[in-house]
């Protein structure tokens, strides 16, 4: 068997990385892709490799001889790489590929030694090496039969989305025995490139000889083996952190991405907090039906926005603003407090970030679940000269809860101390009383320095919009910053959500219910784990203590490393305590971390 290498391209979407090199000579962690990749074939033993060079072939040419590849390497060029496409370069290769089985590799890929191994580990002669189609996926498609029977390629442009579930990436690794190439591939391949020309692909004739009656070629699906094309600076990135020799690096390129990681094949997130409930697929599919408007529409203004807002959370519009995500409205809050804040800890850091430390009089509570009450927190503050006092109510990480009435008691405090009160609820809808928001007209009117902040993508489960709001009886603090941010800080889409949410509240409702009842399960069956602690919630996330004896980063390392599931060490955060924060998802993902939990730790 012999191995095919495509590697005349310019890949010119890498721009300044390919400007004086070719595509598989950009590093990953310091190693070429075609470094690595020639380093896998070689540990095959096969007969020799083929490498079609182009554009900088020559020095391409050179860079291998210095790798000590010791598999015979042949090379052939292709002096028009910058007029035709893939399918002219592997036509160039067509005698070889009648001359041997076959390995055919694209040149920018980079995955797993384990993806080559179930390749040629199958005993089928000829086979397109495909993985399950995810969104971050691009290219040609193929779907699938009866014992993987190719049914169709389906090329880019005639991608059907709403058919998506049905697809598979085709990976651009094949297996071609010698036979196939001489009855099938090489034959068709020299009548579609007369009929069409050179400046096609050469997965086009695969597609052609998929209509017959007998294509002779099947699919090979990966199951989770870890692979990823790199087109672009940003593919570059993310191939970085999913390829990463060093486990501890892998993470912290991970953790520092803050998201997206729907561009991750196999990873669930129980670091991000969102709800699993909600929205409902009626809602989903309404946003859908106007994806072509919000697309292409300006949203509107931040006076329109804050009518939107100010109905659905029954309050007036000048006691409302609407952010991009919760996180906007704090870095504007923040800036116009001044004088000495009170925080609680372990919290939410963005608010201490945004504040002078100089400036900072810290309430750590002095028990093992970090919990606190109302009472506790005007007990330590009384007498400490705060001007301003910042509560995340319940608590992020430990999910501490300060029941409404009580809230009430230590806004009333805060008022009759002149002490400003910010008051985060972005998880107050997950706590066991439903009535527990204190966004409520009379209560702002009551209490004119009272802000009151509430995450839309955390509590709505809609993070992708980046929704958050703030209501203040402090109408005069609320028009300053509805000028500090821009007129335009959302998105159609997320005014759409606004303008629709209303219709949905017993969704919603619903949604809720069903978050504690599984949250309630979830606490119930991680408490049934020896060496883990769990800290009681009423937010949509768990703070579990570990044993001495479990690392929580060692095992939220393992956690990720070997079932690609992420979640959040508090070991810094808790001042070196051996804690952990896991998200509360639906019955699906929480049961599969209960499982990959037992396997590691019973």
């Amino acid at each position: 068997m012999q191995a095919i290498i495509l590697a005349a391209g310019m890949g010119k979407r890498l721009k300044e990385l390919t400007k004086n090199n070719t595509k598989c000579m950009v590093k990953v962690n310091g190693i070429s892709l075609i470094d690595r990749m020639l380093h896998q074939i070689e540990a095959l033993r096969l007969s020799r490799i083929i490498i079609v060079v182009g554009y900088e072939g020559q020095k391409l040419i050179d860079y291998i001889s210095t790798l000590s590849i010791s598999t015979p390497i042949e090379f052939i060029e292709n002096p028009i790489y910058d007029k035709t496409n893939n399918i002219y370069s592997l036509s160039l290769a067509k005698e070889r590929l009648r001359s041997d089985d076959t390995l055919l590799f694209e040149s920018d890929l980079i995955f797993e030694d384990s993806v080559l191994q179930e390749l040629v580990s199958d005993p089928r002669d000829t086979l397109a090496l495909v993985d399950k189609y995810e969104s971050w996926m691009d290219g040609t498609c193929v779907k699938l039969g009866q014992d993987d029977r190719i049914e169709a390629f389906v090329p880019g442009k005639r991608f059907v989305f709403d058919e998506k579930d049905e697809y598979f990436k085709t990976v651009n690794i094949y297996k071609f025995s010698k036979h196939f190439s001489e009855t099938h591939y090489v034959p068709f391949l020299e009548a579609y490139q007369c009929a069409l020309g050179q400046n096609e692909y050469y997965e086009q004739v695969l597609r052609v000889i998929a209509l017959l009656d007998d294509p002779g070629i099947s699919a090979k699906r990966l199951n989770g083996q870890l692979w990823y094309e790199i087109d672009d600076i940003q593919d570059l990135d993310i191939a970085e952190s999913m390829f990463s020799p060093d486990d501890d690096e892998k993470i912290a390129l991970l953790q520092g991405r803050y998201g997206g990681y729907w561009r991750y094949p196999k990873l669930i997130d129980f670091c991000y907090l969102v709800n699993p409930y909600f929205p409902s697929e009626r809602m989903k599919n309404e946003i859908k039906a106007n994806f072509d408007t919000l697309l292409t529409q300006y949203p509107s203004g931040m006076h329109i926005n804050s009518l939107l807002a100010a109905k659905n959370f029954s309050v007036r519009e000048e006691n409302i603003i609407v952010g991009n995500g919760a996180a906007e409205l704090i870095k504007s809050l923040m800036g116009t407090l001044s004088g000495r804040t009170g925080f609680i800890r372990p919290t939410f850091e963005e608010y201490p970030n945004r504040y002078s430390p100089a400036e900072q009089v810290i309430f750590t509570p002095g028990n093992q679940d970090f919990s606190y009450t109302a009472d506790d927190i005007m007990k330590y503050f009384e007498g400490r000269n705060i001007d301003n006092l910042v509560v995340i109510n319940p608590d992020n990480p430990s999910g501490n809860y300060i029941p409404k009435k009580d809230m009430l008691r230590l806004i009333k405090w805060c008022g009759e101390q002149g002490i400003k009160a910010v008051i985060d609820e972005s998880f107050v809808d997950f706590a066991d009383k439903e009535d527990s928001t204190i966004i409520d007209q009379e209560i702002l009117n009551a209490n004119p320095s009272l802000y009151v902040m509430k995450s839309i993508s955390k509590s709505y489960g809609v993070p992708g919009l980046r929704l958050g709001v703030l209501a203040s009886g402090d109408v005069r603090t609320i028009a300053a910053m509805k000028k500090d941010v821009a007129i335009w800080n959302i998105n159609s889409f997320a005014e759409f959500y606004m303008q629709i949410s209303e219709k949905y509240k017993k969704d919603y409702a619903e949604a809720l219910i069903k978050l504690r009842a599984e949250r309630a399960r979830f606490e119930s069956e991680l408490a049934k784990i020896p060496g883990l602690r769990v800290i009681p919630s009423q937010a949509n996330f768990v703070m579990v203590e570990t044993s001495d004896s479990i690392s929580p980063k060692g095992l939220l390392k393992t956690l990720m490393i070997n079932h690609g599931l992420l979640i959040k060490d508090l070991v810094a955060k808790t001042g070196g305590g051996n804690y952990l924060r896991i998200a509360v998802r639906d019955t699906k993902d929480n049961d599969a971390l209960l499982s990959a939990l037992r396997a590691e730790l019973l």
